[in-house]
C-alpha cells in the first residue's frame, strides 16, 4: 500500500505541530511556508495545560518544559493596587497536571521545527490554489511546482486564502475594536512582578521568562489600521504613567522590537473545518482575541487531534477522517471563541461605572472565591487529546 501524502499550508506554529504530527503517524508531508526562513511573528508566548498535553501527542512538550516560567495569575489597576493576587501556578498544576508557562514563541517554533526534516519544510513556496479533490487526490498549485495529496492541511492564517475559497459566503473576519502590542525587552536586574493590568479600555501584561528577559504585551482601542510613527512612543503616552515596572520596563525597551497588531476574530462560526480532502486549522478556522491566551493553545490541539486520527487511516479514508476532525473541533474551538470574547468586552470597558463593577468583582472574587476562575477555565485546560490508535486500527 502507497504511503498517504498529506500537503500543510503554512509553517507556524499550528502547520509546524501539523507537519510533525502527520509525520509520526505514517505520511509523507511537504510543508509550504511562503516565507524564506522560520523567524517567527511574535514575542512572547503562554501555553496552558491543554495546550502543552497536545504539544506531548506531538512529542514536543517536555522539550518546552525545560525552557518555561510558570504563570501566575495577578491582576492590577493602572495605579498598582492589586485587584486579585494568588499562587494559581501551583493550583493550575494540581488540577491540571500542568501550569501555564510562559517562553519565548521563538522557542516554540523550534521545538517544533526540530521534529521537521528538512525535507518535509519547503520555504519560500507560495500556494497559489489548492484543488480540493475527493475521490481522486487533492492538488495544490505552488511556486515551486503542483503538489498531489490525499490531504491538505490549511494552516494559512488569520487571512486564509483557502478559507475563503472553501467557504466563499462566509462573512470572514472582523475588527476585535482594539489594537494590542507585543515586545521583549530587558535583560532585567531583580525580580519583575507578573501581572496584568487594567485600566479604562486599556490592558498592560507583564510577564517576566527564564532568561531575565521580559515579555509585555498591551491593548487599546482604535480605529482599525491607526498605526503611529513610533510604537514605542505610543506605548509610553499610553501606559508612562501607570505603575512600576511598566514604565522602566518601557525605558530600556527599543522601538525595532514593538510589534502591533489590529485583533480579528471570526465574525461567525464556519459551518465546517472541512471541505472534501482539505482542512483548515488554527487562525485559519477559529481566529479569536487573545484574552484568554488560546490562539496557539487551539491550534496545537487541532494539530493533535488531526495526527491522531490520521494514524492508520488510509488514503481512501480521509473523508471519514475529517468528519470526525470537525466534530472533534468545531463546537470546542467555537465556545473558545465566545468565551475569549466575552473576556475582551470586560477589560476593554472605558465607562467608569463600568470599569469600578469590574475591578470589584475581581477584587472580591480574589478575596472570597479565589478558586472560581480556576473552575471557569476547567473546560478549556482539562482537555485531553484523542487516544493513539493502537497498531492495526483504523482511525
Amino acid at each position: 500500500m502507497a504511503q498517504a501524502r498529506a500537503v500543510v499550508i503554512g509553517a507556524g506554529i499550528g502547520g509546524l505541530a501539523a507537519a510533525a504530527g502527520l509525520r509520526s503517524a505514517g505520511w509523507h508531508v511537504i510543508a509550504c511556508e511562503r516565507a524564506a526562513s522560520l523567524e517567527p511573528v511574535g514575542a512572547g508566548l503562554a501555553l496552558a495545560p491543554n495546550g502543552l498535553r497536545a504539544l506531548d501527542a506531538i512529542g514536543a512538550g517536555d522539550a518546552l518544559r525545560s525552557l518555561a516560567v510558570p504563570q501566575e495569575l495577578g491582576i492590577r489597576r493602572s495605579d498598582g493596587r492589586w485587584l486579585m493576587r494568588s499562587r494559581t501556578g501551583r493550583m493550575v498544576a494540581d488540577k491540571f497536571g500542568d501550569p501555564v508557562i510562559l517562553l519565548r514563541r521563538a522557542a516554540v517554533v523550534d521545538a517544533l521545527a526540530a521534529l521537521v526534516p528538512g525535507a518535509v519544510l519547503s520555504l519560500n513556496t507560495e500556494v497559489t490554489s489548492v484543488d480540493r479533490g475527493g475521490k481522486a487526490p487533492a492538488r495544490v498549485l505552488t511556486s515551486a511546482g503542483d503538489l498531489e495529496a490525499d490531504l491538505v492541511v490549511a494552516a494559512d492564517g488569520i487571512g486564509s486564502a483557502t478559507r475563503a475559497a472553501l467557504f466563499p459566503g462566509h462573512p470572514g473576519v472582523r475588527y476585535a475594536g482594539f489594537t494590542t502590542w507585543r515586545l521583549l525587552t530587558g535583560p532585567v536586574t531583580g525580580p519583575v512582578p507578573m501581572a496584568e493590568s487594567w485600566g479604562r479600555g486599556t490592558v498592560f501584561g507583564v510577564m517576566p521568562l527564564s532568561d531575565r528577559h521580559v515579555y509585555c504585551y498591551a491593548a487599546a482601542p482604535a480605529k482599525p489600521g491607526t498605526r503611529a510613527g513610533d510604537e514605542l512612543a505610543e506605548l509610553v503616552r499610553l501606559f508612562g504613567t501607570w505603575h512600576e515596572p511598566i514604565p522602566g520596563l518601557l525605558a530600556i525597551s527599543r522601538p525595532q522590537d514593538v510589534l502591533r497588531h489590529d485583533v480579528a476574530e471570526l465574525a461567525a462560526p464556519l459551518p465546517s473545518f472541512h471541505r472534501d480532502r482539505v482542512a483548515l486549522l488554527g487562525d485559519a478556522a477559529h481566529p479569536m482575541t487573545p484574552n484568554l491566551g488560546q490562539g496557539a493553545c487551539q491550534a496545537l490541539e487541532d494539530a493533535a487531534v488531526i495526527s491522531r486520527l490520521a494514524a492508520g487511516t488510509e488514503p481512501d479514508a480521509v473523508a471519514g477522517l475529517l468528519a470526525r476532525y470537525t466534530a472533534a473541533r468545531l463546537r470546542r474551538t467555537t465556545d473558545v471563541v465566545s468565551w475569549s470574547r466575552r473576556a475582551a468586552t470586560m477589560t476593554t470597558w472605558t465607562s467608569p461605572p463600568a470599569v469600578a463593577f469590574r475591578d470589584t468583582v475581581a477584587w472580591l472574587t480574589g478575596k472570597l472565591a479565589p478558586g472560581a476562575a480556576l473552575r471557569g477555565l476547567a473546560p478549556i485546560y482539562g482537555w485531553q487529546p484523542p487516544a493513539a490508535a493502537r497498531s492495526g486500527d483504523a482511525a
